[in-house]
């Protein structure tokens, strides 16, 4: 019903041909193409003031005008229905690539039941949420809004999420989604999201900034589009002038000649070749969990060379844990627990969580970006992070150095002014899709590339363990950026994935920035592709679909620029009438818009990365 409404005058010009034919008068077919086109006219005129370039909806008016003053009536209305059918099929192509999207929206309840302080609840509106009240989400009930659960246990689907259809278990301190459905258990959740910044809206802000900002094909296009209408004009003038005034030709024939000419070098499929694919892409990306900002962004993809990784939490699940502690005095555990409570980065954080003995007082504490913490207790500096002081480690350290650097463990040192006291070894397990990417993209003859603040043993252990070609260890935050324009200098398209504040410079200069989705708010902002929920598995996802996005996209436009070389040299050897012109340029048109609608199908994906 909708679509009825939206396309009325399209209907009501159908209606008012099929009356023409029947009633054989003009009359119906004048009415035909005059609320048939008159959309089109005004935007083909508002357009060229504003842009002062001419456009294709310009170029098809004239041609059923024209063939109206010659007595063509019929053709002219036939020519404005089929324009019309083929504007408003390529208006619901792309209104349906943002429908499926929003649609999402109607999955997030608009009430919700707040859990008060006395143990009652009451039904609320999902604005009048604040960050930090409790809502219960019963079983089989969607999740109002983004919060963290704080009782009870449960599955949740979260196909508008993330795109998987299988469910998630979920546990006291995760996180769940507005939109997501509850299939298991009662919980309790506590709000952490204003409701009108949940990761749901964000998904549909994203994808239609996405949908509005084009591809450089798009762009292009659009740049040679004046001067292409232009150059039809003079060339119809021309076709029309020359056999009048030199060859006798009447005309009459001479100008039905010249309006077959422009309704079929009209580049309508042309300009309809890129922009439908690439916004049916990108909603098939949102839908299983890759958001990507912008067509542009798929063109980068689709050449891609390299691809570098950050280890921790991205080849990696990010959360260590410590397997070994060496201390040459066991009271150094209150001053690395002092030290460690300072600082946001991950080791500190599981330092801190497996030694939790009573901090002593430490004074002085700084955080040394890349380095570490330090500070100073009873007049001795201490500091815990690398060792950068290249001092000589006492023998039962060296064989312990080594033998964790052979298992793939991070090492963390402790230094009492000039000497090392003791050694801290983690660990961070690695993603069970990781190794499974890094051998397709190793077999696409992408190089993959891992980044990691870590010493080089390790780094390789780990990087020998997942597949990674190249590796570059013992990097600064400040480096990475630099690493990245050395690799695009090498490689030329060069996509980076990370998802902390220090890789945001990285991303930003990457040919292709790729976050995920659990990262930093930085992180996000800085990248181009977000993988929502952290699948990882979803690069190959988005790589393959930038293939077919190609394959498309081409077979678009050359399909197109044949169908026009075909009709002017029928044209041209005078084969063809204003109708067949009409159905074959128009209809060449319906059939680019229908093929692009191919990329809102789901990939099926072989050998599928698990």
């Amino acid at each position: 019903m909708n679509y009825i409404k939206e396309f009325w005058d399209t209907i009501t010009c159908g209606i008012l041909l099929v009356l023409g034919f029947v009633t054989n008068s003009p009359v119906f077919f004048v009415l035909a193409i005059v609320i048939g086109g008159y959309k089109q006219t005004l935007e083909g005129i508002q357009d060229t003031l504003e842009n002062k370039h001419l456009n294709v909806e310009l170029l098809m008016i004239l041609s059923a005008l024209g063939a109206c003053l010659i007595g063509y009536y019929s053709e002219g209305a036939v020519l404005i229905f089929i324009f019309a059918v083929s504007g408003a099929l390529e208006a619901m192509t792309l209104d349906q690539s943002k429908r499926e999207i929003n649609s999402l929206m109607a999955m997030q309840p608009e009430t919700a039941q707040q859990l008060l302080e006395d143990g009652s609840t009451r039904t609320v509106q999902v604005e009048t949420l604040n960050i930090g009240d409790k809502v219960i989400v019963a079983r089989g009930a969607g999740v109002p809004i983004d919060g963290k659960i704080i009782s009870g246990e449960t599955a949740l689907e979260e196909a508008a999420i993330t795109g998987e259809s299988v469910p998630r278990n979920k546990t006291i301190g995760d996180r769940v989604f507005g939109g997501t459905l509850n299939v298991s258990s009662p919980i309790t959740i506590e709000v952490d999201e204003e409701p009108g910044n949940t990761m749901l809206q964000k998904i549909v802000k994203m994808v239609d900034d996405a949908q509005n900002y084009p591809s450089k094909t798009a762009r292009f296009i659009d740049k040679i589009e004046s001067y292409y209408a232009a150059g039809v004009l003079v060339v119809v003038a021309l076709f029309i002038a020359i056999p009048t005034l030199l060859m006798n030709v009447p005309f009459e024939a001479a100008f039905y000649r010249g309006m077959i000419l422009l309704v079929v070098a009209s580049p309508c499929a042309l300009i309809a070749s890129v922009t439908p694919a690439t916004l049916a892409a990108i909603s098939n990306g949102a839908k299983h969990g890759i958001l990507v900002k912008g067509g542009i962004h798929f063109e980068n993809l689709m050449d891609l060379k390299a691809i570098a990784f950050d280890k921790t939490g991205t080849l990696t699940e990010g959360e260590m844990r410590v397997t070994d502690v060496y201390l040459n005095d066991e009271t150094l555990r209150g001053i690395v627990v002092a030290l460690e409570r300072h600082s946001t980065h991950p080791l500190a954080q599981a330092i801190v969580k497996e030694m939790h003995t009573g901090a002593v007082a430490v004074q002085d504490i700084e955080e040394l970006p890349g380095f570490g913490v330090r500070g100073l207790y009873q007049g001795k500096l201490y500091k815990v992070g690398r060792n950068e002081s290249s001092q000589a480690l006492s023998e039962p350290m060296i064989a312990l150095e080594a033998a964790w650097m052979a298992e793939g463990k991070t090492l963390v040192y402790i230094q009492e002014e000039e000497t090392i006291v003791g050694i801290i070894g983690l660990i961070d397990t690695l993603r069970p899709d990781a190794i499974a990417l890094i051998s397709w993209l190793n077999e696409q003859n992408i190089q993959t590339v891992m980044i990691t603040g870590d010493n080089q043993e390790t780094a390789n252990k780990i990087a020998e363990a997942v597949g990674v070609q190249h590796v570059i260890a013992r990097t600064l935050p400040n480096q990475k950026a630099d690493i990245i324009n050395n690799l695009i200098e090498e490689y030329g398209d060069v996509a980076m994935v990370g998802d902390g504040i220090n890789d945001a410079p990285a991303l930003a200069n990457a040919t292709i920035g790729i976050a995920m989705g659990g990262g930093t708010d930085i992180a996000i902002e800085a990248a181009d592709i977000i993988l929502v929920h952290n699948n990882i598995e979803n690069i190959r996802y988005a790589y393959t679909l930038s293939q077919r996005l190609r394959r498309i996209v081409i077979q678009n436009i050359v399909f197109s620029f044949s169908v026009i070389l075909l009709l002017v040299s029928a044209n041209f050897m005078g084969d063809i009438s204003l109708p067949l012109g009409v159905v074959g340029h128009e209809g060449s048109t319906i059939l680019v818009i229908l093929n692009s609608l191919r990329l809102l199908k789901p990939l099926v994906m072989k050998d599928t990365v698990k």
